[in-house]
């Protein structure tokens, strides 16, 4: 008997050992939360040395950057994760410059940490768009030799009723027609290039304004123009149509206001 659990330890500790090791989540070294002044710009901005600076934004847009969704796919929790804005100034423990993806880990550490953040996740099926060409073909200026492993250099200036980018995929144009329109749009166009276009719609009451470099942009536009849909369709030559499909929902199950600094 003795001798199988001696055995037993070797085996054990053999796996042990050839587990490879797991890399513990980047976090913030340092993170400042306050209560936002009144009548501030909304701005978000991650700076050399590994900061992050937001500026007058609600908890729900800090769970949007930090998990990848968009407003419409945030349910549950308390009204003032919306309304009530705060500042929040940090710094990467390592003093590196922060890719999205070790960014988005950090902000999610700090929601739980500060925020005492918990949800889980549902897939439900939901009305979607998806993106697709129009009867006539895109109209769309192809990027010489830009594919999507180069959207790095991708440039895009927003205001309201106005998207204008250089050398884009077409999932970033997907992702920021979601945003106004408040509906999850799946790229089905089959266009794997960058591009450069410009799209210019009469946004209606209530859609949100975009941003420019984390800053809001409320560029003026005049009420004779076409709707976003009609402006796809006419200006870039694509189309939305309305389907089903599944959407990933995040569902708040606690959330607190944020611990003192």
């Amino acid at each position: 008997m003795r001798r199988r659990i001696v055995l037993a330890a070797v085996v054990i500790g053999l796996a042990s050992a050839q587990s490879p090791a797991v890399a513990p989540s980047p976090t913030f070294e340092v993170a400042s939360i306050k209560p936002s002044e009144p009548g501030g710009r909304s701005q978000i901005q991650m700076a050399p040395g590994g900061r992050f600076v937001a500026k007058n934004v609600n908890v729900k847009f800090l769970i949007q950057q930090a998990y990848g969704v968009r407003d419409f796919q945030i349910t549950g929790g308390p009204g003032w994760i919306g309304s009530e804005r705060f500042d929040v100034t940090a710094k990467a423990e390592s003093g590196d410059n922060m890719t999205p993806d070790q960014l988005k880990s950090m902000l999610q550490t700090l929601l739980a940490d500060r925020f005492k953040l918990t949800l889980r996740r549902e897939t439900k099926e939901l009305p979607v768009y998806a993106l697709v060409v129009a009867k006539n073909g895109p109209k769309l200026q192809p990027v010489e030799g830009g594919g999507p492993s180069q959207a790095k250099g991708s440039q895009v200036r927003m205001g309201r009723g106005l998207i204008n980018a250089q050398a884009a995929p077409i999932t970033l144009l997907a992702t920021q027609l979601s945003n106004q329109i408040g509906r999850s749009v799946i790229d089905r166009t089959g266009l794997t290039g960058n591009y450069d276009f410009k799209l210019e719609w009469t946004p209606e009451d209530g859609q949100p304004m975009a941003l420019k470099g984390g800053e809001e942009s409320p560029q003026p536009v005049s009420g004779s123009g076409p709707s976003i849909f009609t402006a796809v369709q006419e200006q870039l030559g694509l189309k939305l149509e309305s389907q089903k499909g599944p959407v990933e929902i995040l569902i708040i199950d606690r959330i607190e206001k944020p611990s003192e600094n």
